[in-house]
């Protein structure tokens, strides 16, 4: 997730500071012997605790030092097997350390960017990427982004299976679009005839891009989160999607207090139009009433925090 208006500044970079902290009082773990389950574990955008709908595995055992001897950080390589006849594995390169660094700050202040495409862990990722899988001809033949899309799961999975025409998988953090470039460079033989794209966008500057108007359909997951952000998000969408035919805005988001209900707010102060669905997909609906119900698997889940809403914005 990222933006970049001038009076949202001194609030996001707020933001910033609290997860430095947070992050640099966590104990650092010394423990080798199981480096293997380590991995899982400390992969920053893969949570512990998930609705876990796509299969993955770890590749190595341990992670890797990333190859860019200027980043600290350390890397791993996951493997995705897709839930469709003849589709390839999903190779996805991302960090597996579990606090930022230094350099991640600097690269926030200096874009007016949050970093949480590095170091946060999302519920709704793997909702957005198993709902595109189930519904493959929304993007057949369409002009699609994915907004704030860390390392690109759902992007990837549509430019995979859906026979889309062009998929832009698109961040405001340069270190995230670089992760992005290896990704799409990582499954370049399975995307067919589609064009797969990385591209660095700015929340409310995407009047700068070649595609402002002509997008049929924005995907998006857990961007509703920093309030300071809404009015940028919303000016994005509007301007991505095409003003003639139709075309939509998917996103997944939990409500968290109130933040999507203001969401959604200024969505209709803006002109344009949304409608919410709780109950969008059965798998979905049957694991979260698990977790709802006890389930281990997931402690001290809470659905307002953790189970995402579909919303659909159009014009």
């Amino acid at each position: 997730m990222e933006a970049n208006s001038g009076k949202s500044t001194t609030n996001a970079s707020s933001l910033r500071w609290k997860i430095l902290r947070r992050n640099l009082i966590r104990r650092s773990s010394s423990n080798s012997e199981d480096k293997f389950e380590m991995g899982i574990q400390r992969i920053s955008r893969k949570a512990t605790h998930g609705f876990n709908l796509i299969p993955f595995h770890l590749m190595k055992d341990c992670v890797e030092e990333n190859v860019n001897p200027m980043d600290s950080s350390r890397n791993a390589t996951l493997c995705y097997t897709l839930p469709v006849t003849n589709a390839s594995q999903l190779i996805l390169h991302q960090r597996a350390d579990d606090m930022a660094h230094l350099n991640d700050f600097e690269f926030c202040n200096r874009y007016d960017i949050d970093n949480t495409g590095l170091v946060c862990q999302w519920p709704s990722e793997d909702v957005l990427a198993h709902y595109c899988l189930s519904h493959a001809s929304i993007f057949r033949g369409k002009r699609v982004i994915e907004l704030g899309s860390g390392y690109g799961l759902a992007g990837l999975i549509v430019a995979m299976t859906t026979e889309a025409q062009d998929v832009f998988i698109s961040d405001g953090n340069p270190q995230v679009v670089d992760y992005i470039q290896r990704n799409v460079n990582a499954n370049s033989g399975s995307f067919g005839g589609t064009e797969v794209k990385p591209l660095m966008l700015h929340w409310g500057q995407e009047k700068d891009t070649d595609i402002a108007n002509t997008v049929d359909v924005v995907i998006a997951s857990d961007c509703t989160f920093f309030k300071e952000f809404h009015g940028a998000l919303i000016r994005t969408i509007k301007s991505l999607l095409k003003e003639e035919g139709p075309s939509e805005a998917i996103l997944f988001s939990p409500r968290r207090g109130n933040s999507l209900d203001k969401f959604l707010g200024e969505v209709k102060d803006s002109g344009l139009h949304f409608s919410t669905d709780e109950m969008y997909d059965a798998e979905v609906w049957r694991r979260h009433q698990g977790f709802v119900e006890g389930d281990d698997s997931w402690p001290n889940y809470e659905m307002d925090h953790c189970y995402p809403l579909l919303v659909r914005i159009t014009r």
